[in-house]
């Protein structure tokens, strides 16, 4: 798969990260870590902008993790005009990352606050489109 496969609205095919859809494909989302100076990534960088090393690697974020913050979205931009309103959060992982993304439908508004569990859950949009979203 290539980054065409990735999100609602799709602005490139050709990523150096492109293994990062084929891993939410088997249902796992993943950062990169730097074998050289360790320093970790998301969204997963092939490149390390601390050391400026190219030899990375792969590691899953499973969490859970805790909400920093988050806020509704009443008017998405193109592409977004189906889903909305939706929430957006910000999600510190032990794995050591920080994720934004949209926290799922199944989750009650009125329960989100800063400080709640939450796990980052790969989703399939349609057949050829992914992209993963936060569950309680």
């Amino acid at each position: 798969m290539d980054f065409s496969n990735f999100g609602v609205v799709s602005f490139t095919a050709q990523a150096k990260s492109a293994a990062f859809v084929d891993y939410l494909a088997e249902g796992k989302l993943m950062g990169t870590v730097c074998k050289k100076c360790n320093k970790k990534y998301f969204p997963p960088r092939m490149d390390c902008a601390q050391c400026l090393g190219d030899d990375v690697e792969w590691f899953e974020i499973k969490g859970p993790g805790k909400l920093v913050t988050h806020s509704t979205v009443n008017f998405g931009p193109s592409g977004f005009e189906e889903v909305q309103p939706y929430t957006l959060g910000i999600v510190d992982f032990p794995e050591g990352v920080r994720v934004l993304a949209k926290i799922s439908k199944k989750v009650d508004p009125a329960g989100i606050k800063s400080g709640m569990e939450l796990r980052p859950v790969p989703q399939k949009l349609s057949e050829e489109k992914l992209t993963y979203e936060f569950e309680a």
